[in-house]
């Protein structure tokens, strides 16, 4: 028997939570998906963002065909959706000359989002996974806990985000999650085939951070591909920055990734028989914004509504 994609990302979680994984247990995946929600960021050629638009600006397809808007949002503001936020911090032994600025960034990520969102979930992991979730009013106490860290043991860098995008397909609303790591995986179950999948099946905005500067050059291409890939996947960036300066650019885009970003909405053709990913693109149509660049999900896997082969 061929096992689906769906069928994959369950087993996966299975095995996650019932290991010495501290975070919610259990997952039940929708029958099918009724709107398609599709946040999407506009940015000119200085990337910064592009405001004002409406519905009729846009063109979304899936799979290559033309889908009719029926929901549509400028800004955080304008949708009633919440925001919560989420670190995934990187402890394992690696990242020992690293760990210190990636501490303080993720400090400062908080604070310059505190008004935003409405919780951050904190994961930190090297061979194991550890998950604490913060309303605003107990930030301090996060951090605390992420200053607390020692770098030790190895990576479970994709155990850690499939445990994150477990609990995030439970929670109604957007999730921007951000990655603080140097890219390497060494002891994760989940393989990123499947964390892919999972990725596709959620409604998570990753944007990564990697500390690649101490890393070596043989395997530093392939950290930057995987990081840049996890990003791609669900309209997020990935960065690696040299600098304090860097990391503050690219703290500026995300805010204004969340603030500024549109949201649109349309009624997905019927559900296929079996599990299948669906291609998501969206265009600016209006003929003087040529050149401007739309970011968003890659798709989004949908569980069929007949029997696995």
């Amino acid at each position: 028997m061929i096992t689906t994609a769906v069928q994959r990302v369950a087993a996966a979680i299975a095995t996650l939570v019932a290991g010495a994984v501290a975070g919610p247990a259990g997952q039940q995946f929708r029958s099918g998906v009724e709107v398609v929600r599709v946040p999407v960021v506009v940015t000119d050629r200085n990337n910064q963002p592009v405001r004002g638009l409406t519905a009729t600006d846009f063109q979304v397809l899936e799979e290559g065909k033309p889908q009719s808007v029926a929901y549509f949002s400028e800004g955080k503001s304008g949708d009633p959706v919440p925001l919560h936020l989420g670190l995934l911090l990187d402890t394992s032994d690696s990242m020992g000359s690293d760990l210190k600025d990636a501490m303080d960034a993720a400090v400062r990520f908080v604070i310059a989002l505190a008004e935003t969102a409405e919780d951050t979930t904190f994961v930190d992991f090297d061979t194991s996974v550890r998950v604490t979730r913060f309303s605003p009013q107990s930030y301090e106490l996060l951090f605390e806990r992420i200053r607390s860290r020692k770098a030790k043991g190895f990576t479970a860098l994709y155990d850690a985000l499939g445990v994150y995008l477990e609990a995030a397909l439970r929670r109604e609303g957007q999730h921007a999650l951000i990655l603080y790591t140097d890219g390497g995986d060494t002891m994760s179950k989940m393989t990123l085939s499947t964390l892919t999948d999972l990725l596709r099946l959620g409604n998570v905005t990753v944007y990564s951070v990697g500390y690649l500067e101490n890393q070596l050059s043989s395997q530093r291409i392939g950290q930057q591909q995987r990081l840049s890939q996890i990003a791609r996947e669900t309209g997020g960036e990935a960065a690696f920055p040299s600098s304090k300066e860097e990391l503050t650019k690219f703290y500026d885009r995300i805010r204004d990734d969340l603030l500024y970003r549109y949201t649109l909405g349309y009624v997905p053709p019927s559900r296929p028989a079996d599990d299948k990913f669906r291609k998501i693109e969206v265009r600016v149509t209006r003929p003087d914004l040529k050149g401007v660049k739309v970011r968003t999900r890659s798709g989004y896997l949908v569980k069929g509504s007949g029997n696995a082969p």
